[in-house]
């Protein structure tokens, strides 16, 4: 019987790797040789099956432990060509495979596969700061395996953290041989908007002020996310301050919310009517305020 270098068949340089890294293996060689990328690829065929058996002995401790004294035997520090073992022409394991778990075919015939749960897979959708803030069902679909394209409706709770995952239970690949189907994940991506951004609860945003608004002090209407609420503007603020609007910002989770914070740009006029030269005139002329001397 002829040795079989599970781990160069996924594509893994090495023994030393952790489970985890191996799930990573399988999963990218699984997808570069699956059958529907390489449709009628006779070759790909014998691969797929090789690379479930390589993952079916590697991904248990036991078995991978039992492997490890084996590869070491055989390739040690000098890897050796891979070499295909005997396998039937309708057989999915090999017989090297069988020394790991018994007779595949056998335990097959008796009906006593065991269940394996389906993978779970993840996707990401956009949701603006709004929807996000207010709560929104949304319609999104998927492509499966098997090319098909499946809908789903999702609710998505008001005040949903951003890079929070919303599960679906069960909406996943499926098992197999009775085995329960993975979940879907679905992680929510919030996009600011151009009058507001969100930082952890907090949401940010400008107050555009006159000249003669940030010197004198005003009172200024600030829209939040759900309202408008009045804000009192002392004298001298300067562009780039910043007024914090405590309540009035993202919601917490936990019945309150962030705040809103508003950064002061104070907005010079472009066209000035007569009059208005006039003063600014005026005002540079009695006016000792230079700020390149401060």
């Amino acid at each position: 019987m002829i040795f079989k270098d599970y781990y160069k068949i996924l594509e893994l340089e090495t023994n030393k790797v952790t489970i985890d890294e191996i799930k990573v293996a399988y999963r990218s060689a699984a997808k570069k040789y699956h059958p529907d990328v390489n449709v009628g690829d006779r070759l790909a065929e014998e691969r797929i099956k090789d690379i479930n058996e390589a993952y079916r002995v590697l991904s248990n401790s036991s078995t991978k432990r039992k492997y490890d004294r084996m590869w070491n035997a055989n390739v040690g520090k000098k890897r050796k060509a891979f070499e295909e073992s005997g396998r039937d022409s309708n057989s999915i394991f090999s017989d090297f495979f069988n020394m790991f778990f018994g007779n595949i075919e056998n335990k097959r015939k008796d009906n006593k596969r065991e269940p394996v749960r389906g993978e779970n897979i993840e996707t990401e959708i956009q949701m603006s700061l709004e929807e996000a803030f207010f709560g929104k069902k949304k319609t999104i679909s998927l492509r499966t395996v098997e090319g098909k394209m499946k809908v789903f409706t999702v609710t998505i709770p008001a005040g949903i953290r951003n890079g929070e995952k919303i599960r679906l239970v069960g909406q996943g690949r499926n098992g197999e041989n009775g085995g329960k189907n993975g979940d879907l994940f679905i992680k929510i991506n919030i996009e600011d908007n151009q009058k507001f951004k969100l930082n952890g609860y907090d949401l940010y945003t400008d107050l555009l002020l006159t000249p003669w608004e940030a010197a004198l002090g005003t009172k200024a209407t600030l829209k939040s996310i759900d309202e408008e609420t009045q804000v009192y503007i002392p004298k001298g603020m300067q562009s780039g301050e910043t007024i914090k609007i405590q309540g009035k910002g993202y919601k917490d989770g936990k019945g309150g919310r962030g705040d809103l914070v508003a950064e002061i740009k104070v907005m010079v006029p472009k066209d000035l009517s007569k009059e208005e030269e006039k003063i600014y005139e005026k005002l540079k002329s009695v006016s000792n305020f230079n700020p390149r001397s401060i």
